[in-house]
Formats: C-alpha cells, structure tokens, sequence
C-alpha cells in the first residue's frame, strides 16, 4: 500500500472532489472487504468531515462465487426487500453514495450465464427506484479504484500478486492525479477543460453523429434537447461532485430509435465476473438485431435480453481521445471505470435523465416519445481506437469533423 500522505490525499480525493461530502449528511459506501484498511481511513476522514453516520455495504468476491455456484435458483431470483428498503431509505435522507471498486474480471467464469443473469436482474429490479436516485444526481455519487489482488493479477500476471498491487496502485494514483501534490486544484484545473468540450457540444447541438473505424460504420440521431456532461456537475440540490474518478469523458444520450449501422469493441467488457472481449453489434432503428462475439458470447446474449426491449439500445455516447493518460498507459484494465476512459464508448441500456432537458421530470411516456432509453441496466463498452473518425452532422445538414484518428479534431485546451 502506499504511504500514509498518499492514501491520504486520495481519500480526500474521494470526498471532497469525488461526492463532496457536506457536514450533517450520511454516507453509504460500497466496497470490497480487502479494502478494509483504505475504507477505515474514509470513515474516519468522512466524521472528521461532519458526516452524521457512514454506512458500510461489504462485499466479498470469494462467498458471491459460493452463493452464484450453489444457491438454488429461485434464491439468485430473489433480492431481499428489507435491503433494498434501507438502500432507498438512506438515498431519500440524503446521503451520498461512494463506491470504492476493485472487482475479479474474472470472478465468475465458469458459472452458468443463466446464474448471474438471474442474479444481475433481481438486483436491478429490486434497486430500480434507489439507482434512480442515482442516475438523476438527486444526491452525490462518485466511484473510486481499489487494486484488490484479483484485478491486480488480472493486469499484471506475470509478476508476484504483492508486486502486481504496487504497480496498480501507482497507476490509479497516477490516473487519478492523486499522486500530484494538490489533487483536487488539478481536478479542478482539469473539470474546467472538460467543460470546455461539452460546452462547445451544447452549442452545436449536432443531430447525428458518424463513427467510421475498422469494423464500425455507426450513424447515431441525437435527441432534441440533448445534454452533454462530463467532469463535474451539480446534484439536484445544488452540490459539485464527480460521479467517476478518473473522468476523461463528455457524454450525452443518443436517440433510443435512431441508431443504425454496426460497431464493434476495442476493449473487453468485464460483466457479471465475466469477460466479453471482441464483439460486435448491428443495430436497425435503435435495436440490437444482430450479435456477436469471440469471447463471452453467451453472456453478452443474456445482457441483452436482460429486458424485454431497453438492453438492446443505447443509453448513452461518451467521447474520450486516444490521448487520454489511461489510453496512453498501454494497459488494459479490465475494469470499466478505467477503460472507459481510455476510449470513446457506448452504453446498452438506460440513459441518464438529466443528459436532456427536463428530462428528470419525465413520465416513462414521455421519455420514449423523446427517445430516452430505460432498462435495468447500464453497461459501458468501449468502441474508440488510433483510427476512430466521428462527423457531427448540423441541424442544416452540415458534416463537421469531431474526432480524426481517435483525437480531438476541434480546437481547445484539451
């Protein structure tokens, strides 16, 4: 682990730049049970902070595998109520919601994909109305690494499981800019860079997008109304925060029935502990209607049939540049907090409702006559490479260049 002021600095990071957290408020967080040490010292800085109570949701790769393997099925159907009421209890008080990551890529290969699907849905039903809170930033949220020693070996198995954690831990306090000697002016320094780039998207107001690269060839309708973000933003009740640490993207929701065309991956996708790695998808108004994949394929055949309709479209676009410090690491994460932002990506499934405007207030009608997407998931995966060209086409029918060979092709300080 490293030294005591860089842990420090991190979980400052995470508080006060990640979900800002203000005296008086409770916290839940969310993290593996070897993070133990990392997750004391948030606690600690989070009562020093004027937290009112910190919540611990604890968990364990090791006994999900054991429950995935040998629970009954009609038990991985279930997800227990009084939980689901306290997590939605805790959201409606206020408190804010930190997730420290680190999960096994891997975790859950070789355990049937009807398992963990069944699984992965009864979590999202029965969190639908506390992820909703969540997704509509109606409190503060942030997601931080955690280098367990599964994801560690995972990226690094070639050297010793202590040395491989050493080695993850320079590159997320690096990634993060945790390692500079004030983290959160360089956040903020890079939160204003951002906001240049989904200020200049706001402006234009593009009404498709065109993604051009070896085995892609995607036109993407955006909504009228749509909202780019990225990098810091307001909860409902007016409090900054960063959603994801790290953040290199500006993203926005695509139209839920204008995605035409093909598109295939650059990463893996690490889902449900299993890995979908070179996959491709073809979509005809908005709908996935063909797929598939060298590795995980039947996984990714029970991501989208998830729900009957929503996990077969997209809920969101987000642009990175090749340039990215994650991109230009060379490594791959296995782990979509990184590798998303290493790489322009897409996401299946639900889009965030403050990415149009009044989209937070809107019934489920008036979402798909506007075409935003809804769905008990959302799943990144990352589409950008060297070679990705991306076109804006103007409401007059104008095509402007946004991205040339997976950079940036506007001008500002990005």
């Amino acid at each position: 682990m490293p030294n005591q002021l860089a842990m420090d600095k991190y979980a400052e990071l995470a508080l006060v730049t990640g979900v800002n957290l203000q005296s008086g408020q409770g916290l839940i967080i969310n993290a593996p049970i070897e993070a133990i040490d990392f997750v004391r010292l948030l606690v600690a800085k989070a009562y020093e902070k004027g937290a009112k109570n910190v919540h611990i949701e604890w968990n364990d790769g090791d006994l999900t595998y054991l429950k995935m393997k040998y629970a009954p099925m009609e038990v991985l159907k279930q997800f227990p109520k009084w939980r689901a009421d306290g997590l939605l209890e805790m959201v409606q008080d206020g408190y804010s919601l930190l997730t420290v990551y680190g999960p096994d890529p891997n975790l859950l290969q070789g355990i049937e994909a009807d398992r963990i699907s069944a699984a992965n849905k009864a979590n999202a039903q029965a969190l639908t109305e506390y992820r909703d809170y969540v997704m509509n930033d109606r409190v503060t949220w942030s997601i931080v690494g955690y280098p367990t020693e599964a994801w560690a070996r995972k990226i690094f198995p070639e050297l010793p499981v202590t040395e491989a954690q050493e080695k993850l831990w320079e590159q997320i306090l690096f990634i993060t800019r945790a390692d500079q000697a004030d983290p959160i002016k360089a956040w903020q320094e890079h939160n204003a860079v951002l906001r240049q780039a989904k200020d200049y998207l706001n402006r234009k107001q593009y009404k498709q997008l065109i993604y051009q690269a070896e085995g892609t060839d995607l036109t993407i309708e955006l909504p009228e109304g749509h909202i780019w973000d990225g990098g810091s933003g307001p909860s409902e009740s007016g409090v900054e925060f960063n959603a994801n640490i790290p953040t290199e993207e500006v993203f926005t929701m695509p139209h839920k029935y204008g995605v035409n065309g093909t598109v295939k991956s650059t990463k893996p996708l690490s889902y449900g502990g299993n890995i979908i790695d070179q996959f491709s998808l073809t979509f005809k108004d908005g709908k996935v209607v063909e797929f598939s994949a060298e590795t995980g394929e039947e996984a990714l055949k029970h991501l989208l049939e998830t729900d009957s309709d929503g996990a077969k479209r997209l809920g969101e676009v987000a642009l990175v540049p090749h340039q990215s410090p994650i991109s230009q690491s060379g490594l791959i994460f296995f782990n979509t907090l990184f590798d998303e932002n290493a790489s322009c990506h897409l996401a299946l499934g639900k889009a965030y409702p403050t990415t149009i405007k009044k989209g937070a207030s809107m019934t489920l009608e008036d979402m798909d006559k506007h075409g935003v997407n809804n769905s008990l998931i959302h799943e990144d995966f990352m589409i950008g490479s060297a070679d990705m060209n991306i076109d804006g086409i103007t409401k007059d029918g104008e095509k402007e260049a946004i991205f040339r060979n997976g950079n940036w092709a506007i001008s500002f300080d990005l």
